[in-house]
């Protein structure tokens, strides 16, 4: 880190119109530079010396859905049956128990564990009961700090939310997106506005300790009035923590598809400039509610009770274990992504292989920029932590970008520590690729 970073930086307006491509940014160095051929780092790793003290943390991706998104890229599957889903659990659990038996991760208690989809609602109780208890006794969880669950409410039943809520999960997130059965229909979502206010109801009567809710801004076919009525609608049932995205179009999606076919959507989807409008209201409403902005993403009720130990942990260079179809995770400074296809995925854990993909082995830079694009995120980064880690002048090393996000009005620097401007939070993944190496820009990200 011997030199400044001063990459070229693109103009502020960029293209306003929402079109095909991944907008969000979740890691780095880009996947699109991860590769098979650097999945021995991730090896050499795990058969090396357990790490004092370092927090590890379990995500297992349930790919099973009711029915597909019209906007949805992540690996799932909404035909699969009974027998099938079994088989998945057993491969996930064996992944498990092959990642407990490395000298890396033997006898470490992780500190979060996290469900994530796909929909992990969709499995039955029973089904629910045998891989969390199977998981357990390979990594206990009794002391962690969080356990959070992904659900989409129309798979929620009160005999199943009783169940999870036994399981020790600790942050309940419901994928409610809309309240708007239209919105919903259209977008291809398989739930319903009453499916909704069943689910919560009961979640939050049996004492969840953190409640979220999911919302998009700008799906298809959204106006000013039904995002002012969602509002209203999430500000009403109090939840926690509320979690906002803007609407993206990326590849393998089902709009990208009739994209493809047709040239045009079949209704309006929002421009940017109104996606970042939409949420900056909604976090102006949210605030009025006595709620916090606390991301580029999320309002939280209480911030001193309302903590992201998954986020927090993952975005601060912790160990994850992913498990399960193109699950991504992070062991030793190497990133990591399981097979992304069922079968290829199965046919390596039958066969006693770690199903891991591609990988990716950070250095010293790339973990500086990684921490810190992350950061910004969030909403600040101060110089003082990047020094004592990293040794490292972050002011000096992105001098550039940061007096020119700064004229630009999409931050404040004060010396030792930025802050990103409302205006700058609202569109902070696009501002993100300043701040990437020069041959990580202008790549593909996924």
């Amino acid at each position: 880190m011997s030199e400044t970073i001063s990459p070229s930086l693109p103009s502020s307006g960029g293209n306003e119109q929402t079109e095909v491509g991944n907008y969000f940014i979740s890691n780095y160095p880009p996947y699109s530079f991860w590769s098979p051929e650097k999945v021995q780092q991730a090896h050499q790793v795990l058969a090396g010396e357990r790490p004092d003290d370092y927090p590890l943390g379990i995500y297992f991706h349930i790919p099973f859905c009711r029915k597909r998104c019209h906007f949805c890229y992540f690996r799932v599957y909404t035909d699969k049956n009974a027998a099938e889903i079994r088989a998945y659990i057993d491969a996930g659990i064996r992944e498990i128990e092959m990642y407990g038996s490395m000298p890396y991760l033997a006898g470490r208690r992780p500190k979060f564990i996290y469900f994530g989809g796909g929909t992990p609602s969709y499995l039955s109780v029973s089904q629910l009961e045998d891989l969390t208890s199977r998981m357990k006794a390979v990594f206990p969880w009794d002391d962690a700090e969080e356990v959070a669950f992904e659900c989409e409410p129309g798979t929620l039943t009160e005999k199943k939310l009783d169940q999870i809520r036994s399981l020790g999960v600790t942050r309940l997130s419901l994928g409610v997106e809309n309240f708007d059965d239209h919105i919903l229909e259209l977008n291809g979502r398989a739930h319903r506005s009453g499916e909704i206010d069943r689910a919560y109801s009961h979640a939050r009567s049996i004492g969840f300790p953190q409640i979220n809710i999911d919302l998009i801004a700008g799906m298809i076919d959204e106006t000013d009035e039904n995002w002012d009525r969602c509002v209203e609608k999430a500000i009403g049932l109090e939840p926690d923590c509320v979690t906002i995205y803007q609407m993206e179009i990326p590849y393998n999606t089902g709009i990208y598809k009739e994209m493809q076919k047709s040239g045009k959507v079949s209704a309006p989807v929002a421009d940017w400039p109104t996606k970042r409008r939409w949420v900056s209201e909604a976090f102006d409403a949210f605030v009025s509610a006595g709620y916090t902005v606390t991301s580029a993403y999320t309002v939280v009720k209480d911030p001193d009770k309302t903590k992201f130990v998954y986020r927090d942990a993952l975005w601060g260079g912790a160990d994850m274990i992913g498990a399960g179809v193109a699950s991504f995770g992070h062991l030793g400074g190497v990133h990591v992504q399981n097979e992304h296809d069922i079968g290829a995925y199965l046919n390596r854990v039958t066969d006693s292989e770690l199903p891991i993909y591609r990988a990716y082995g950070i250095d010293d830079e790339e973990s500086l920029i990684r921490e810190f694009i992350l950061q910004l995120k969030i909403g600040r980064a101060d110089m003082n932590y990047f020094n004592d880690k990293f040794n490292a002048d972050v002011s000096a090393l992105f001098s550039r970008p940061i007096s020119q996000l700064q004229d630009e009005g999409f931050l404040k620097f004060d010396g030792s520590e930025i802050v990103m401007t409302r205006d700058g939070l609202l569109q902070v993944d696009r501002l993100l690729h300043e701040f990437f190496l020069n041959d990580h820009q202008n790549a593909r990200y996924a």
